[in-house]
């Protein structure tokens, strides 16, 4: 029997990767907008499920840093600064992975760089990687579904927000159910 097919909160970290003010303003301005809200409900959700966040910052001095309305809603993660495109070649990003949280949920910018080199490094060191698909962008759309195929060729889950929330719910119910439905209307 492999690895899980959905996301298990027990099991879950969530990476976003170099969403930063100055890389932003050249992406496709709605995909941005999407990519931002939605890395934010994830945010949020994990934050109320006890799923550790993991931001990343390529060269912020050049590229700024993680753009406003998602740190707001990570104030107490201090982003890993990077210079490679992989994050798992950064130190601190590796010591900041839990060898009990099998389950990599992955978002950011951009898909066919940063992230795409991510997954697969990350698939390479054993952990399973789902990408969430409506959160993460590139400059070029078609750059963007070419990372998907091959993540989605190598092994990664490509999935999206809401599944991802629901999949850590598990149920409709309780409080914090209530609380991450509002983020989904």
């Amino acid at each position: 029997m492999g690895a899980p097919l959905k996301a298990d909160v027990t099991l879950s970290q969530f990476v976003i990767v170099d969403v930063q003010t100055r890389l932003a303003t050249v992406m496709p301005t709605d995909a941005m907008q999407t990519l931002v809200k939605n890395c934010g409900i994830i945010a949020q959700a994990a934050r109320l499920l006890g799923v550790a966040v993991i931001v990343t910052e390529q060269y912020p001095k050049g590229l700024g840093h993680t753009v406003p309305e998602l740190s707001a809603f990570i104030p107490d993660v201090h982003p890993v600064e990077k210079t490679t495109f992989s994050c798992l070649a950064e130190s601190r990003f590796k010591r900041q992975l839990t060898r009990d949280h099998s389950q990599i949920i992955l978002a950011g910018m951009e898909a066919h760089i940063c992230v795409v080199q991510t997954a697969l490094d990350l698939m390479e060191s054993g952990k399973q990687v789902f990408v969430v698909e409506d959160a993460v962008v590139s400059r070029d759309p078609a750059n963007k579904l070419n990372a998907l195929a091959r993540m989605r060729d190598a092994g990664c889950v490509i999935t999206n927000t809401e599944s991802v929330v629901f999949e850590w719910l598990g149920a409709a119910e309780g409080e914090v159910f209530k609380t991450v439905s509002k983020l989904i209307r």
